[in-house]
C-alpha cells in the first residue's frame, strides 16, 4: 500500500500531546491523518488532516471514526474496545489490536497476564471493590504497606496509592482495584520495544526514570541508565519477553522495578509512544514517535541507537497554579547548550498537569543531568 502523498488514512485515537508528537512523523512524511480527542482544543488539532471531536470510549463514535480510515491506532488506552473489534471484523486495520489493549486496559487482568506466561511481576491481590481490601486485613491475608491501585482508568499518577493503614482506604474510590506489595526497589526502569506484524523488534537502550514523591509522575528519564550491562541487558531480555507475549505491534514501553537484590520485576505496560521514551526526538537515531509508525505500518525500522546522552525533564503546572498558562524563564533555557523545549499546546494550566517537556542531549549522561537539573530549577510552569 502507498502511504506517502497518498489516498491512504491513519487514524488516531486521541489527540493530546503523545498524538501531536506522532504528528511530527506523519507530517514528515505526508501520511495523511485523521484524529478523534474529546476536547475541541485538543493539542493535534491543528497538525492533523481531520479532526473529529468525540468521546474515545463511546462505542458509535469510534466505529464510525474508524471505519473511514485504513489503519487506526492510539495514543491512549481508554478507548471502546468492542468498538474496536468490529472494526477488526470488517477488515480495518487496528495496532494494537483490540485483545492487546482489552489486557492492558486493565491493571489486574495485565497482572494476571505476566503470571500466566512468567513474567516477573511484584505478587499482588485482586478486589472486585476497595472496601473488600479491609475485610482482607482484618483476615491477615495482606499487610500493610502495600500499593492501591484502581483496575481501569488511571493515567498520569492518578489511580495509585501507598497504603499504610486503614485510614488510607478512607479517601479511596470503591472501585475494581488491586493491591500489589510495595517492593523495595532502587531505581524504576524503561525499555521500549517496538514491534511489527511479521515479528521483526527493535530495542531501545534502557532508560533510567526519577519521580516527583507528591504527584507520582515522571521527572527526569535519563537515557541511557546509569546501571551496569549486566543489568541492563537483563532489563531488555525482559522487555522483548513481555513484547513476544503481548505479540503486539507497534511501540511497547516496558516500566520496570529494580529491586535491591538487583531483580528486575515488571511495573505496567504502555501499547503506544510514552513518558519513558520522549528523549528519542533529540537523542535517539529514529524517535519513538517514527518507530511506532514505521512498525505500524510495516515500514522498516530505524535504529534505536543514541546519537547522544539524553534527559528529558516535564514540564507540570505548578502547583497553586490554575488558568491561562505562561512557561516562566523560557528564554533562559533555551540560550543552554543542547536544550530543546516541546510545549504541548494546552492553553490552561493546573497543578501537575503536564504540559511540555525539555530534552537535554551532550555526549556526558551525568553532565546532562546536571544541566537538566538547572532546567528544572529555572523554568515555572504558572498561570496568569
Amino acid at each position: 500500500m502507498e502511504y506517502f502523498s497518498s489516498h491512504f488514512k491513519l487514524g488516531i485515537l486521541g489527540g493530546g500531546q503523545l498524538g501531536k508528537m506522532l504528528l511530527y512523523s506523519t507530517r514528515k512524511f505526508d501520511i495523511y491523518t485523521c484524529v478523534l480527542d474529546p476536547s475541541e482544543d485538543a493539542p493535534s488539532k491543528l497538525a492533523c488532516n481531520e479532526f473529529v471531536q468525540g468521546d474515545l470510549m463511546d462505542y458509535d463514535t469510534v466505529y464510525n471514526f474508524g471505519k473511514n480510515v485504513n489503519t487506526l491506532t492510539i495514543e491512549i488506552e481508554n478507548v471502546n474496545i468492542e468498538a474496536l473489534k468490529a472494526l477488526e471484523k470488517e477488515g480495518i486495520t487496528v495496532y494494537p489490536s483490540s485483545k492487546t489493549l482489552e489486557t492492558i486496559q486493565n491493571k489486574a487482568t495485565q497482572k494476571l497476564f505476566y503470571n500466566a506466561h512468567n513474567l516477573p511481576t511484584a505478587p499482588f491481590k485482586r478486589f472486585a471493590f476497595t472496601n473488600e481490601i479491609r475485610t482482607a486485613v482484618e483476615h491477615n491475608s495482606i499487610t500493610f504497606p502495600f500499593v492501591w491501585k484502581c483496575a481501569q482508568f488511571g493515567y498520569d499518577g492518578t489511580g495509585v496509592k501507598i497504603v499504610r493503614s486503614l485510614d488510607d482506604l478512607e479517601a479511596l474510590p470503591n472501585v475494581e482495584c488491586i493491591a500489589e506489595d510495595l517492593i523495595p526497589f532502587k531505581s524504576e526502569l524503561a525499555v521500549s520495544v517496538t514491534r511489527n506484524e511479521k515479528g521483526e523488534v527493535k530495542v531501545y537502550p534502557v532508560v533510567e526514570m526519577e519521580f516527583h514523591p507528591e504527584a507520582n509522575q515522571v521527572e527526569y528519564v535519563l537515557c541511557p541508565a546509569r546501571i551496569s550491562k549486566e543489568i541492563a541487558e537483563k532489563a531488555k531480555q525482559i522487555a522483548l519477553k513481555t513484547s513476544e507475549a503481548f505479540a503486539h505491534v507497534g511501540l511497547l514501553a516496558v516500566e520496570l522495578f529494580l529491586t535491591q537484590d538487583d531483580d528486575i520485576m515488571i511495573n505496567e505496560v504502555a501499547p503506544r509512544p510514552h513518558n519513558s521514551g520522549h528523549q528519542t526526538i533529540e537523542a535517539s537515531y529514529t524517535s519513538q514517535f517514527e518507530q511506532h509508525i514505521r512498525a505500524i505500518l510495516g515500514l522498516p525500522m530505524g535504529s534505536t541507537e543514541n546519537k547522544l546522552s539524553g534527559v528529558m525533564v516535564n514540564l507540570v503546572g505548578a502547583e497553586g497554579h490554575t488558568g491561562e498558562v505562561v512557561y516562566q524563564n523560557i528564554e533562559k533555557i533555551m540560550e543552554m547548550d543542547g536544550v530543546t523545549p516541546h510545549i504541548y499546546g494546552k492553553k490552561h494550566t493546573r497543578p501537575f498537569r503536564k504540559m511540555g517537556h525539555v530534552t537535554i542531549v551532550h555526549s556526558n549522561i551525568e553532565n546532562a543531568r546536571t544541566i537538566a537539573q538547572k532546567v528544572k530549577q529555572s523554568i515555572k510552569v504558572i498561570s496568569k
